[in-house]
């Protein structure tokens, strides 16, 4: 879309979130890593743990939908830009006065926030007590990096960033003395606060500076699971998922994919264990790679498989393999 063509409302949200490629493997690991392997249940806690984070994300983008506000304004949520390293937004709330950063994190429990060491240290209700990055810390480098990114571009706008805990049952007993923390409910009295702020960029620069953001975007691809977590490829159960009793191994019946044990049919049943493949074992994917995951004797069966889901292909006939692009 062209910047001279672009005409923006007063307020909207010009982005929603990717889907997580990291909770998709998260999950695609949790049904098919050996239950007896070592890091199965590590796989599960971080699962459960980005699932939860998530869940805090669209709780404050859910607020933004449901709010208005006076002034001009975009919001961006999971925004990946490259300054002097790529960083990740939860959420951008962009205006012509300044830019406000919203780091958000569900971690429920008393949470104390340090500084020397920077530290986010939680006490559960059993007493536990566990150690996390500091999301203090982290939004201010945000802040840090945005400026960067905005000086490079030639613009001069005041960038504010924001710890937003997702659910009231978070304690907080020790806040940062820097970064301001807020609960949900709290975002749009702050954002109305902030309206005493000098305009500092022209509609038309405000435009263009939300389509260069836009423009910019990289999505964050992770590494393959397998490799993250050092698993080996024989500890990855094989076999197409059925999506009703969720029993791996669904058969191969002409153009039908057939559950046994619930009796499902599913014609593209296997798009979903072609996917799983790529962010498990990451790389490319030969013919054979395709038989011996979905569990599946027919050569051409398989190519026909791989072509049809429009994947990205390097030689020709035997010799051929194919990747997913993410992006």
């Amino acid at each position: 879309m062209k910047d001279k063509k672009l005409r923006w409302c007063l307020g909207i949200i010009v982005k929603n979130r990717d889907k997580s490629l990291i909770l998709q493997a998260l999950q695609a690991g949790v049904v098919r890593i050996d239950e007896n392997h070592s890091l199965s249940s590590t796989v599960l806690a971080n699962f459960s743990s980005r699932q939860a984070g998530i869940a805090g994300e669209e709780r404050v983008a859910d607020l933004f939908r449901k709010h208005s506000f006076t002034m001009d304004h975009r919001i961006i949520h999971d925004i990946s830009l490259s300054a002097s390293t790529l960083f990740q937004m939860d959420t951008l709330f962009l205006t012509s006065s300044y830019a406000l950063i919203f780091e958000v994190k569900n971690i429920s429990g008393r949470l104390k926030f340090t500084e020397n060491p920077p530290q986010l240290i939680r006490t559960r209700t059993d007493g536990q007590v566990d150690g996390f990055n500091s999301p203090a810390a982290q939004v201010e480098r945000y802040v840090e990096l945005l400026d960067e990114w905005l000086q490079g571009r030639g613009i001069r706008l005041p960038v504010i960033g924001v710890v937003v805990l997702a659910y009231p049952k978070q304690i907080v007993e020790q806040a940062p003395s820097k970064t301001r923390i807020l609960f949900p409910n709290l975002i749009p009295s702050y954002i109305r606060s902030l309206s005493t702020l000098p305009i500092k960029l022209e509609r038309d620069k405000l435009d263009w500076l939300t389509s260069e953001i836009l423009r910019s975007h990289q999505r964050y691809i992770p590494d393959s699971l397998c490799e993250s977590y050092n698993i080996a490829k024989r500890h990855i159960r094989t076999g197409v998922e059925c999506e009703v009793c969720g029993v791996l191994g669904m058969d191969k019946v002409l153009r039908n994919w057939h559950c046994k044990s619930c009796g499902y049919n599913n014609k593209l049943a296997h798009e979903k264990a072609i996917k799983e493949w790529f962010l498990l074992f990451g790389g490319k994917m030969t013919n054979r790679d395709c038989r011996k995951f979905l569990q599946i004797d027919d050569l051409h069966s398989a190519t026909r498989i791989l072509q049809s889901m429009n994947l990205r292909s390097d030689g020709a006939k035997r010799n051929r393999s194919y990747y997913m692009d993410f992006n």
